[in-house]
């Protein structure tokens, strides 16, 4: 299948790793959009893109600049809108409700979610969406066999307003433990600080989904403690608590199962083993991006002729 991948040039997370996968299932033309041709994206096509080229037009861009150029959008053929952010439609905050509203106005889109139960919601509001989980970068990640000498800690951010629930978790986890909260730079230090730790704290309650540092513990030997997402999703995943990962509610429950890890170090190693053999065989790029291109495969749903006013846009290149 002949696909046109549009991508955000500067992006916090690398993701190379996951264009590869899907480049290696289809024959897809990957292309790195900066700030000004996301803000623009009637005039990058005009200038750019021969739409009856590809079978599918994928946009893996920023939801604030796409929300933006519907009427543009709705002109383009074959689309799927890959998205990593649509948990933010279900919990307070600028974006919420807007994601479903979004995806209303383009009901023949296809959009594939990183969420188990938000694209079940998704389907049910009507949007043809399809569940393909996060990843980690198998070529960056893995299990080093170091000496793991920080016990408790959390890697990443917490200062951004969706990230309040995480902050207020972490707090929480802190006045009973000892836990170290720490950023990293990507790439070397990221994964040697994760070599480091033995019990790796996910907090992100009210996020509804699993977020990508969870498959990059597991992947690197940490016995992953991570915020419960709920059974839908654990589900999904192939989540078992205490046999390939920890799941937790509240920082009382937290403590109360690291106290019977500490107890019994053979069953902390056999859940980091665990959870690492799950990472390494279903959340690398390169199956995830797998899994991008069988999604990308099924018949999308007929898109209504265009309008009086989109054909004469589209002829006056505006």
């Amino acid at each position: 299948m002949k696909i046109l991948l549009l991508v955000q040039k500067e992006q916090r997370v690398v993701l190379d790793r996951l264009y590869e996968g899907i480049a290696a299932h289809t024959d897809c033309d990957l292309r790195w959009l900066g700030r000004e041709d996301q803000a623009n994206l009637r005039r990058y096509f005009r200038r750019e893109v021969r739409v009856e080229d590809y079978e599918r037009i994928v946009f893996f861009l920023r939801f604030k600049q796409e929300i933006r150029q519907v009427p543009f959008i709705r002109t383009v053929p074959n689309l799927v809108i890959l998205e990593h952010d649509a948990c933010q439609n279900y919990f307070p905050g600028k974006y919420q409700g807007k994601f479903s509203r979004h995806y209303a106005q383009l009901p023949w889109a296809r959009v594939i979610s990183s969420g188990y139960a938000v694209t079940q919601r998704l389907r049910a509001e009507g949007t043809d969406a399809v569940f393909v989980p996060k990843g980690y970068d198998q070529a960056m990640l893995r299990n080093l066999g170091h000496e793991r000498d920080i016990e408790l800690a959390f890697v990443g951010s917490t200062k951004s307003s969706v990230y309040t629930e995480r902050r207020r978790m972490l707090d929480e986890i802190a006045a009973r433990e000892q836990l170290l909260i720490t950023r990293t730079a990507s790439g070397d230090e990221y994964l040697r600080m994760l070599n480091r730790i033995r019990f790796f704290v996910s907090a992100d309650a009210g996020i509804g989904e699993y977020m990508i540092k969870n498959f990059e513990a597991m992947a690197c030997g940490c016995v992953l403690c991570a915020y419960d997402q709920g059974e839908q999703e654990n589900v999904a995943l192939g989540f078992r608590d205490m046999e390939n990962i920890v799941l937790y509610r509240d920082a009382n429950e937290l403590s109360a199962k690291l106290a019977a890890l500490r107890a019994d170090l053979a069953l902390a190693a056999r859940i980091a083993a665990a959870g690492q053999a799950l990472a390494e065989q279903e959340y690398r790029f390169d199956r995830i991006g797998e899994k991008v291109a069988q999604a990308l495969e099924a018949p999308l749903r007929p898109r209504p002729p265009l309008g009086a006013i989109e054909r004469f846009r589209l002829l006056l290149g505006f």
